[in-house]
């Protein structure tokens, strides 16, 4: 029952992963005009898509891997190659979206890192490299001194915040929509023409599906910690495969 619990939370998860970079790649398609790579607003569009993927999905799915029954028997290195390679290919995906994001900057003449979400972004992209090297230097150095100290892989600089902050269209001619920081919650759309403020109750159906978009995103970060945090779930002391680890055991 337990290992069923494990194998169904983690197809949620992957399920949830794959939505939450389909209605991004959606969302910046439909409503936002699509992609480019010119320097363009829509070569902004793949900073939303690629930090997603990357900062949330591979990263989450990075942290994961030592949770794998799988991983806790036989040879440990291609459980060390797969963890390092997410690790790889979730911090190319998160440059490759801040080259997006800066070259539509410099392109349009926009100042970088005039905000709080670019400090806070840069801020996590630092931390997640701090973290991935310092973890695979970790497992180099063996978990079996330090499982004691009930050290979790990838939960030292989780995002602190999942949000996805959407450029604008120019100005003149399309309203502004920001969305902040903290993913549930849509501020609000403004005419900067008009200095003016929509109510909530008339914001449109691209700021709805913002918002179902920023709770799959909280969704799937929840279940990576609920998993991560599980006890019964946690990969068993070196040599000792007992009942407190009921997933090694098909039969309960």
């Amino acid at each position: 029952m337990v290992l069923g619990r494990f194998y169904l939370s983690c197809l949620l998860l992957g399920s949830l992963g794959s939505m939450c970079i389909l209605f991004t790649i959606y969302w910046m398609q439909y409503w936002r005009g699509g992609f480019a790579w010119n320097g363009s607003i829509y070569m902004f569009n793949w900073h939303p898509v690629l930090m997603v993927a990357g900062m949330v999905v591979f990263y989450g799915g990075a942290s994961l891997v030592y949770r794998l029954p799988q991983s806790w028997v036989g040879p440990k290195l291609p459980w060390k190659l797969l963890h390092a390679a997410l690790h790889l290919m979730a911090f190319i995906l998160t440059v490759v979206g801040l080259v997006a994001v800066f070259t539509f900057h410099n392109h349009g003449r926009t100042a970088n890192l005039y905000s709080l979400h670019s400090w806070l972004g840069i801020t996590t992209v630092f931390l997640f490299a701090c973290q991935a090297c310092a973890s695979e230097e970790f497992y180099e150095q063996g978990l079996e001194g330090t499982r004691d100290k009930q050290v979790v892989p990838g939960l030292c600089c989780l995002p602190p915040a999942l949000g996805v902050h959407v450029a604008a269209q120019p100005p003149k001619t399309y309203p502004r929509l920001f969305w902040s920081r903290h993913p549930l919650s849509v501020h609000r759309i403004r005419h900067f023409r008009k200095n003016t403020t929509r109510p909530y109750h008339s914001l449109p159906s691209e700021a709805v599906f913002a918002n179902s978009t920023g709770m799959l995103v909280v969704a799937f970060g929840l279940l990576v910690l609920y998993i991560l945090l599980a006890s019964s779930w946690k990969r068993p002391e070196p040599g000792i495969l007992t009942d407190r680890q009921p997933l090694l055991h098909d039969g309960e």
